[in-house]
This record gives C-alpha cells, structure tokens and sequence, in this order.
C-alpha cells in the first residue's frame, strides 16, 4: 500500500501570534528563569540531583520520557530512571533514583512492571557504569529492559530482551483478549549490531531506493517482544513484522526512501533524513484494534487486532515533514496527530524565518481506516536562536466533549490546544521560559521539555535539564472550572501516552456543568432556554444532597425537556439525562 503524499500549498499556513505576547523576549537563565504562562500555572519545579544532574547539553544526564503508577512519576533518563511521588501535586518529591545507563531511557508501566529501553553501546546487562567498549562486547545490553517495582523503593531488573538496533523507543500493547501476556513493541532507530554480539542481526544499506527484497535485513521492520505477565523472566521476542513493505513488489523498503543531501523545502538538508526504515514511536490503542505509528518518513496506521502480527491499513507522507516522530489519537480514534522532529529536538526550529508547517504537528481525520489531512499547528510564538524548540510529546486531556491536547516543545514550553475541529486547532494555555544561557551564553543549550502529561487532576512535565515540572490548570474564557474539575475526576492507575486506553466520564455536576458550559460557549445555548436551564440546573446542584433524590431529578428533567436534540444542546441534554438516572 503506498503512500498518501500532502501538498502544503492546499493549506495556508497560520501566522505566529501578536508581537506582545509575553513569552516574546524572556530573558535568558537557568537557575533562577524568567517564564511567562496563560491559563496553566507552575505549581513546583523539582531540580535533578547527584547522580542525575549534569550541565546542560550532556547526554549522559538527560531527563526524557514519563509513565505514572499510583501516586508516583517515573522520569526516564540516559542514565536511569527517577521516582517522584506526586501525591501531592504542587510538592512532588523525589523517593528513589536508580542508576542504568544506556539511553535514551524511554519508560513505560504495566501492573508491578517498568519496562526501560536502552539504545547506547555503553548499555550493560547488569546496569554498570564502566561502560562496554569494543565492537563486539558479550556484557553490553541493548534492547527493552524490565523491572519488578512491586517494591518501587527498590527494582529488580527480571528480564533483558537484547534487540539488533537497541530500544529507541518502545510501546506497550495488550490484548484485550489475552489477560495473560502483555506485549511490547519495539523500535530500534541506532546502527545494527553485529551478528557475533547477537545471532541473527543483519546490516543493510537504508540510503537506497533500489527495492530490497531478499534475505533477512534487520531495517525496515519493528520487534513484537511477548511478556508472560505470570513469569516476565521469559519475554522474548516472538515476531518481526515488516510493517513498511509494498504489497505489490514485496520490497521491505516499501515506503519513504529519502536520499542523504535531499533539500527540505527550507533550503538546508533534511534533518534527520525521512527514510522510513524504522518507528520513532508507536502509540497503541488496544481497545480500538488501532495504532499510529510515527516512522521516519511516514505516518502509518495500523490493525493490531492481533497483536503479533500488525497490518499497515495506510500510510502518508508530507515533503515538510522531515522525522515523523510521535503520534496521538483522540478517545474515539477518529483523528490521529502526529508531530515532526525536524532538526532531531535539539536545534533551533520555532525561529521566525521557520514556517508554520515545518517542525510542527499534522492533524488527520480517520475516514474508513485511511487518514485525511486536515491542518497543521505549530507553537503559536517564534522562540530565540538559542532555543532547541520543536514539536514533540504529548497527551490528552480528558475535558468531556473536547479534543484537548497537551504538548511539549523543547525549550518553546508547552502549549495546551483544542483540536476538536481537526481543521482549525487553537491554542488554549501555555507555558514558556526563557532560553538556558549556560555553559553556552549565546549557544543552543539542550533543555526545555521533553514530555508534558496530563495525570490525574495535573499536567506535570520532564524537563530535560531543570528537573520535573507540576501544573495546574486555571479557569479562562476557553476552559471553565466545570471542564477542569471534570478532567480532574477521570482516575487512571497508571499511565503511559503511547498505550492508549479508552477516557471515560461517571455522570456528575462537573461533567454536565461542561457540556453547558460548552454550549454556552458556541452560542448554540442562549435567550430564553439558556435561562431555563440555568435556573434548574443550578437548582438541581443545590438541592444535590441537601434533598431528596426525586427533587433533583425533577429539576434535572424540567432542564431536560426544554433542550434540542441536536448539536451542543443534544451533547448536554444527554449528559443530565446520564445524571439524572445515576441519582
């Protein structure tokens, strides 16, 4: 199935935002910064300590991905893997640092276990420090490691699965069919190991456009690990589906095959180069059978009903993508986002001579299992030269009736925004320092956020060189205190964006009070039913607990009865009727 190619010019790109916004012209720093914030407040800022900080720019040191278990966040690294207990949202805590280099440290969480990839050759089996020098090294470790936390003051390591190309990035994606094995995939972006460190490995040339269709190459495909959730000990690799090949030439290489020196439409070269020959990320959403994957030079979309043996449904391409490299689908998988980390996350790409589609997000409708382009969005705001800022991780918020989104950009902050209509994305909140002037004082320094999730009641953010970051949203024009207290009552046990799992709502005054709030908002409320409805609503809340079921379901009917049944008011017509019947 080939490629789907968008053509920029069918849609216009949207302008930055006005010169006085204030996250123009913060002033440089580290310890302490200037910020400037809309709609979103900083609640706490845990710096990283011995032996998880480093200065800005090294490697060995940088705070990357999150996953959430119970009252805690875990903040992968390149050199580990830090607990915080977040029990308390505007004092997070540091309980517990564990050291394991390799890079880059991706972190997931399923149940008591913490799977962690590791892609550097310096990874070892037993988590040393020493390194693991030469080519061929019997102690390195390169691939997906797990963890017993049933003790999460104290991890063991159960299982390492060695992988050709190291862990990159990984997915968890269970099976909703199979509550004894969880699966795992993988996604190795590095060089490819020699055969005599790990049987099987193949090396192939990726800067071809000449099909490959013969032997056994390790690019062009991804790891599917299986974990016995009753003996994790065991995991292993059980398939290798080669997800990016032509189904009529049967070449691996079957999808983007760009060439090393192709001009991006900015003039410089693609960087990195859009060659699909692996993921970046896969984000899984098991319930639905779907997953978007974010492949180098394309944006796939796959059945993974079975879940050893995913099928590509459709695949696009976008010449001003350079690194398709994360995606996210809404909660009824009808729309797919998937950000472009032109210039690898640690370049300058928010600058006011970059344009809007470059380095920023794409926004897709499903139709019938195939992806329709809709719009771009980029950071509303140009960020400095010495700011690595471009799009990258991010998770939903789950506001009743809203397609929210809450995104890092490096050092361009966060930006929360509504992609309810796919085709206009807005801005709703926002967060931003100034560039980190050291050891650099005019240079890019590596830092910014690497993640920003939203976590039962709270956005929190791993912050590549200042630490771990807590937020709370605050009411605006464009967010109510319903719609906030609403998000805050969807409780999950545990967190990981790229395993997706189904948002629900309990019927509540909170709940009911958005889509109000909603309607309201749109207009499609107004005159003589939005007093009605006001008037028994807000006597229905009162009477909440203070009277009789009956009453407060009378008053929830009489709001009930004067409503349409379409649009926004059929959207709040149900959502009391599901509270009226839960009364």
């Amino acid at each position: 199935m080939g490629a789907a190619v968008l053509v920029a010019a069918l849609v216009p790109a949207a302008a930055y935002a006005a010169d006085d916004d204030p996250r123009i012209g913060l002033a440089p720093g580290y310890f302490p910064w200037s910020e400037a914030s809309s709609n979103i407040e900083l609640l706490d800022n845990t710096p990283r300590v011995a032996p998880f900080d480093g200065a800005p720019g090294n490697f060995g040191f940088v705070n990357s991905d999150l996953a959430f278990t119970g009252d805690h966040a875990i903040v992968g690294s390149f050199n580990g893997f830090q607990v915080y207990d977040v029990s308390d949202p505007s004092d997070p805590t540091l309980s517990g640092s564990f050291v394991c280099p390799g890079g880059q440290g991706d972190v997931s969480v399923y149940g008591d276990l913490l799977f962690f990839s590791v892609e550097e050759t310096r990874g070892r089996i037993d988590c040393g420090t020493q390194g693991a020098p030469g080519s061929v090294n019997p102690e390195r470790f390169r691939g997906v490691r797990i963890f017993d936390i049933s003790d999460i003051t104290a991890p063991v390591q159960v299982a390492a699965v060695q992988t050709c190309r190291g862990s990159h990035t990984h997915t968890l994606v269970s099976d909703p069919d199979d509550a004894a094995n969880l699966y795992v995939y993988n996604s190795g972006t590095a060089g490819v190991r020699p055969a005599a460190e790990l049987a099987g490995c193949e090396a192939a040339n990726t800067n071809t456009t000449t099909p490959v269709t013969t032997g056994n190459p390790t690019p062009w495909r991804i790891d599917v690990i299986k974990v016995p959730l009753a003996s994790p000990q065991d995991a292993a690799i059980v398939s290798q589906p080669r997800i990016f090949t032509d189904p009529v030439t049967g070449a691996y290489n079957g999808l983007q095959n760009t060439l090393p020196g192709t001009r991006h439409p900015s003039g410089s070269n693609y960087s990195p180069l859009p060659n699909t020959n692996t993921c970046h990320d896969i984000t899984a959403y098991p319930e639905l059978g779907l997953a978007a994957g974010a492949c180098q030079g394309n944006g796939i979309l796959l059945d993974i009903s079975d879940p050893v043996n995913p099928v590509r449904l459709d695949a696009v391409a976008d010449s001003n993508f350079s690194y398709w490299h994360s995606a996210t689908l809404n909660n009824d998988g009808t729309k797919v986002i998937f950000t472009d980390e032109w210039g690898g996350g640690t370049s300058a790409r928010c600058r006011e001579t970059d344009r809007p589609e470059w380095g920023a997000d794409a926004i897709f409708d499903i139709v019938d299992g195939k992806m329709e382009f809709r719009s771009y969005y980029k950071l509303p705001v140009p960020q400095t030269t010495q700011e690595n800022c471009v799009a990258h991780n991010a998770s939903l918020v789950p506001v009743p009736g809203r397609d929210i989104l809450v995104q890092a950009w490096y050092q361009g902050g966060l930006s929360m925004i509504d992609f309810s209509d796919s085709a206009n994305p807005v801005e709703i909140a926002s967060y931003d320092r100034g560039p980190i002037n050291t050891p650099s004082a005019t240079g890019v320094n590596l830092g910014g956020y690497w993640s920003t999730y939203w976590y039962n009641g709270n956005v929190f953010g791993s912050e590549i060189a200042r630490g771990f970051d807590s937020f709370g949203l605050l009411p605006s024009d464009v967010m109510s205190e319903n719609e906030i207290a609403a998000a805050g009552e969807v409780q999950v046990e545990e967190f990981n964006a790229q395993h997706q799992t189904p948002l629900t709502w309990a019927p509540s005054f909170n709940v009911a009070g958005s889509y109000y709030d909603q309607a309201v908002r749109s207009g499609e409320l107004d005159g003589a039913t939005l007093a009605k409805v006001t008037k028994h609503l807000d006597k229905a809340e009162q009477l909440d607990g203070q009277a009789s079921p009956a009453a407060v379901r009378a008053q929830l009917a009489n709001a009930i009865k004067v409503l349409d049944t379409s649009g926004d008011q059929d959207e709040l017509r149900e959502a009391l009727a599901a509270l009226r019947a839960s009364l």
